[in-house]
C-alpha cells in the first residue's frame, strides 16, 4: 500500500455532507468480506467507475470477474443506466486497510472525506462494461433474485 497515492470510490449519487459513511456491501451472503459495516474503496479508477454504474438504479446489477493491468473484466445486467452523472470521490488511504480476498478492494470502518470529486460523463466510460447476454441476465437473475426484489 506504500506505492498507492489516493483511493477510489465510485458512487451514482451525489454526496450528501461532507463524509462518505460506512455501509454493507449488498453481496455479503457470497462475499463474507463485504459484510463490514465500512466505507469501500479501490486502488483503481476502473474498477470505481464500473461499481458506481453497476449501482445506478435502473440497472439491475454487475459483476466483475478479473482485472489484468490495464483491462477490466466486467459485465452490465439489464440495461446501461439512464442516468447522465456518476460520481468519482478521491479518498486518502490513511484508514484504509486491505481486504484480505477481495482484489484491490479496501476497507475504512470510519467515515472517510473525499479529498476530491470528480462528476463523471456514464456514457464516457460505457466501454469498460461488457453488456451480458439474454441468457447470462436470466442466470444472473435467478442467483440475485433475492438482492434485486428486497
Amino acid at each position: 500500500m506504500d506505492k498507492i497515492k489516493y483511493l477510489y470510490h465510485g458512487s451514482p449519487n451525489k454526496l450528501i455532507g461532507e463524509k462518505i459513511n460506512p455501509s454493507q456491501g449488498k453481496d455479503s451472503n457470497e462475499r463474507p468480506e463485504n459484510n463490514k459495516f465500512a466505507v469501500y474503496a479501490t486502488d483503481r479508477r476502473d474498477f470505481a467507475i464500473v461499481m458506481a454504474i453497476t449501482n445506478c438504479k435502473d440497472v439491475l446489477g454487475g459483476s466483475i470477474d478479473g482485472f489484468t493491468k490495464d483491462t477490466i473484466d466486467s459485465k452490465i445486467y439489464g440495461n446501461f443506466p439512464k442516468q447522465k452523472y456518476i460520481y468519482l470521490h478521491i479518498l486518502s488511504k490513511n484508514t484504509f486497510n486491505p481486504s484480505k480476498s477481495i482484489q484491490h478492494q479496501f476497507v475504512s470502518k470510519v467515515a472517510v472525506k473525499p479529498v476530491k470529486t470528480e462528476k463523471i460523463l456514464v456514457n464516457d466510460y460505457r466501454y469498460l462494461l461488457k453488456v451480458a447476454s439474454k441468457k447470462e441476465t436470466e442466470e444472473w437473475i435467478k442467483k440475485y433474485k433475492k438482492l434485486l426484489f428486497k
